[in-house]
Parts: C-alpha cells; structure tokens; sequence
C-alpha cells in the first residue's frame, strides 16, 4: 500500500469534512435569512448536514458497483457510533442520558435495527426497501419538528440562534453551499477510490474496507462532537447526536442510496448485523443504569469495538 493512497484517502476524508461544514453553515445562514425558524433549522439542515459525508460516499460507492462499501459504511458507523464514539465520550467524563432519549429514541433505532436486518433477508436493500425507508425519515423529522415545538425551550433557541449569528448575505450563503457540495463530492471520489484501492492492496473485502476505514471516517464527524460536548458538560448533545446519527444513516442514508441503486449485501455477515443489533440493544439497559453511562461502561464499549475489528481483519 503506497503513501500517495493513504495521502488520497486522507485528503479526501478532509475534503468531506471541509465540504460538510460549509454546507451546514450555508443552509443555516441562508436558512434563518429566509425566515425558517432555528428551531426548523437545527432539527432539519444541522442534523442532515453532519451524516451528509455518509450519504454522499455511500451513493458514490454504490454507483460505481461498490455497494458493499454503501451497506458496510452504514453498519459500521451505527456499530462505531455506539461502541466507539460513546465509548471513548464515556471514558473522558461519565453521560448523563435525558429520559426522551430512552424513552423514544433508542427504541426507535432499536426497532430499525430490527427492520433493517428484515429487509436484508432476501440478500438486498431494493428500490421498494429505500423508498419504505425514505419515507420513514420524512415522518421521523416531521414528527420531531412538531414534538419539538411542544417541547420548545427558549433558552435553548437563544443559544441555537447566538452559535449561528453571520453577517453572510443571501447570495454569499448560496456560494458556500454549492461550494460544499462541490467539495463533498470531490472528497468522495477521492476517498472512495482511495478506500477501494487499500482494500486492493492489503487482500480484504470491499464490505471490510466499508465496515471499518469507511466507516471510522466518516463518523468522525460524530466522534468530534461527541468528545467536546463531553468535556463541556453536554451529555444529552453526545447521546443525542449519535443516536440521531444511526436513525438517519438506516432511514436517510440507506433509503436515499437503495433508490439510486439496489444495495448488495454480499460481503456482509449475519455477525456483522448481530453486532450492529447488539450495541443499539445494548444501549438501553446502559443508559437506564442511574440514567448515565460510566466510565466503566464505556471502557466495556470500546474494548467490544477493538475486539469486533479485531475479529474483522485478516
């Protein structure tokens, strides 16, 4: 494996991140200029932006023929989510887990764990599958939307508006954004290729390179926020994000890549799918402990994680 392929895949992973956040910043200034509310904004343009490196890579991947990346990328960044990112988010400050999020979320990403592992059954995710899926994300973000204006918390809002403030005028905003887009798919050519070439080089199975290199890099995203809303004392932003991550990658990232081309699964082992099964599973009787999640449960979490990698690679 040369250094100008590891050199590749890390500046396409850049390019990703780089790409993303300036169309997150885009939309929520263009957003807000237009009138949406921040709340609207958040629960909407925010939460789609951060898992846009993992729909973008997984629609690359699955258009040139490589959709055991697409699949894999989604399981191992719901495996890594949990395992990994909780895990180490844990271990630099115990979580405190809001009682919404045991209450609604985790069963909901439980319960599409479930499904997900139904509709992979006859060895595909297809064209009806994504379409089922997409449509599942469209009533998940409405009904959040409408919760979360019964729920409204002004003080919250503030804060949301004063982290978004810009002098950014409409068409400055609309630059950045087509500016991100172009940069994110860019950043997926690049990466994607670079991780089809490492997996090439080093003998493994595209679906390998999809359930680890792939998905490692395109949650980091996720790790970031994770580990700087532990150290700020902003648990229920960790869990939450995370939680909401691996909603979105089944219903959002799946559904929208199936409907572009029907993802294989081959590759893919039932082990990996129990996996996926067991860390969302595994969640709820952790957070319910004292309603937090310790140091001690999380080094359980990222020990299973290196063991789980450990077992995938030759």
């Amino acid at each position: 494996m040369t250094f100008e392929i590891l050199l590749f895949l890390i500046l396409g992973l850049v390019a990703l991140f780089i790409g993303a956040e300036g169309l997150i910043r885009g939309s929520s200034a263009l957003a807000l200029k237009i009138g949406i509310t921040p709340l609207v904004v958040g629960l909407t343009v925010v939460a789609f932006g951060t898992s846009t490196p993992e729909l973008v890579v997984s629609i690359k991947a699955a258009i040139i023929g490589n959709s055991s990346i697409s699949l894999g990328n989604v399981i191992g960044s719901n495996i890594a989510n949990i395992a990994l990112i909780l895990g180490v988010a844990a271990l630099i400050k115990p979580l405190d887990v809001h009682a919404n999020v045991i209450r609604r979320e985790i069963p909901i990403m439980i319960g599409l764990s479930f499904l997900l592992i139904i509709l992979i059954i006859d060895g595909e995710v297809g064209l009806f599958d994504g379409i089922v899926l997409t449509l599942g994300i469209l009533v998940y973000t409405i009904a959040n939307i409408v919760m979360a204006r019964k729920e409204k918390n002004a003080e919250v809002e503030a804060e949301f508006i004063e982290g978004l403030k810009t002098r950014l005028g409409v068409p400055v905003s609309t630059i950045i954004i087509f500016g991100g887009l172009a940069l994110m798919i860019f950043g997926a050519n690049l990466f994607v290729n670079s991780a089809i070439a490492v997996a090439k080089a080093i003998g493994v199975s595209d679906a390998i390179i999809g359930l680890t290199v792939v998905a490692i890099g395109t949650s980091l995203p996720e790790l970031i926020t994770a580990i700087v809303a532990s150290y700020k004392n902003e648990a229920d932003i960790a869990i939450g994000n995370v939680v909401g991550s691996n909603i979105f990658n089944i219903l959002g990232i799946l559904g929208v890549t199936a409907i572009v081309i029907p993802l294989s699964s081959a590759g893919i082992s039932y082990i990996d799918f129990g996996v996926m099964l067991f860390t969302a599973l595994i969640l709820l009787p952790l957070s319910k402990t004292g309603f937090r999640i310790s140091r001690f449960e999380g080094g359980l979490l990222l020990t299973g994680y290196i063991v789980y990698i450990y077992y995938l690679l030759p």
